[in-house]
């Protein structure tokens, strides 16, 4: 198939290019603004691929969408180019309305009007894929899950535009009989994250001797899902999902964050031992929580699996060892970024 991946140059989507081209014989185009967060760097793996194509465009320039979907001819459309870091949506929620809503309502738009002039079964194979959050259902408690039925409860400007974005998706299969599909993912993890998320932020900070900054008390908790285990849902959902369905994807890995923090220190000192001999946990510090800090998320990721035969292969513990190597073997790629975008700095504060 031809596979059609916005942000296909961001964390997730890079990951979702880099197993189709390796383990798949789709054609995959790449259509990306290469943001802070966007670097081909990431999908330099494949790029001399002849099945990988790149486009250098942006999903809120309607008329850039269009000539790249007429030009591919996609079978798939596999919507992943967003804003996502919450600290940056508190601080300038302008730019996730921008990208997440409009966004995703001229990619629908497009992505209807050029499956409209398909026909047979082109026209009843075509899927319009949006890959959303488990953050547009809010806040759990202590016990229980977030399933499809979740009702929605968003607390942050990216999830709230997240949220709406899984709503104009909805819409469009309903009201225009679009095919559409919808993911809403757990907390990704894994090599070429941008080093402004929890993980690969505190791997730098660690390895540059700053105080790692734990939110609160660390005491969130968040569902963990490798990025790897991700994009092969994504590929399953796309190729033999039901269509105006949603499912759930999760890791089933449910920790805390001052956990996740304490286990990056604990295999930091066993890869790259401090000059010192102190354990790397040494340098947390816990800083003031960020505005509306939703306490915890997990996901019942068992539509997939029941239905589709998905589950995920890495649990935390391989995952994450596997996440702490690939930084230190790519500290040329991480550092850069940092000193390029300040992407260590606290941002999200709502000063």
């Amino acid at each position: 198939m031809r596979i059609f991946v916005t942000g296909g140059a961001g964390f997730i989507g890079s990951a979702l290019v880099r197993h189709l081209i390796d383990d798949s014989d789709h054609h995959v185009l790449n259509f990306d603004a290469l943001t802070y967060a966007g670097n081909l760097s990431t999908v330099a793996p494949v790029a001399g691929s002849n099945r990988y194509h790149f486009v250098h465009g942006d999903v809120c320039d309607a008329d850039a969408v269009a000539a790249a979907i007429a030009d591919f001819r996609p079978d798939v459309i596999t919507h992943l180019a967003a804003e996502s870091h919450v600290d940056r949506s508190i601080d300038g929620p302008g730019a996730f309305i921008q990208t997440n809503l409009v966004g995703t309502f001229n990619m629908l738009n497009e992505a209807r009007r050029y499956w409209q002039t398909l026909e047979g079964d082109a026209k009843a194979a075509f899927r319009f894929h949006h890959i959303s959050t488990d953050e547009v259902y809010g806040s759990l408690g202590d016990t229980g899950l977030f399933t499809e039925d979740t009702p929605y409860d968003p607390r942050s400007p990216y999830s709230a535009s997240k949220a709406g974005s899984d709503h104009l998706v909805s819409a469009w299969g309903h009201t225009y009989g679009l095919p559409v599909l919808i993911t809403n993912c757990s907390n990704n993890y894994g090599p070429y994250h941008f080093p402004e998320k929890l993980i690969p932020l505190v791997i730098a900070k660690a390895l540059s001797g700053d105080t790692l900054p734990i939110y609160g008390k660390g005491d969130q908790v968040r569902d963990w899902l490798y990025v790897e285990d991700h994009v092969r849902a994504l590929r399953t959902v796309f190729e033999r999902g039901e269509v105006g369905r949603t499912y759930n994807i999760g890791g089933h890995n449910e920790k805390q964050n001052i956990e996740v923090v304490q286990t990056l220190c604990a295999i930091l000192d066993r890869l790259r031992p401090r000059a010192d001999g102190q354990s790397y946990a040494a340098q947390i510090g816990h800083v003031a929580d960020r505005p509306g800090h939703d306490k915890r998320y997990a996901i019942d990721a068992s539509r997939i699996g029941d239905e589709l035969g998905w589950q995920p292969q890495e649990t935390f513990e391989s995952g994450i060892e596997k996440t702490v190597r690939w930084y230190l073997e790519n500290e040329g790629w991480w550092r850069g970024l940092i000193e390029e975008h300040a992407a260590a700095a606290r941002r999200g504060l709502a000063g």
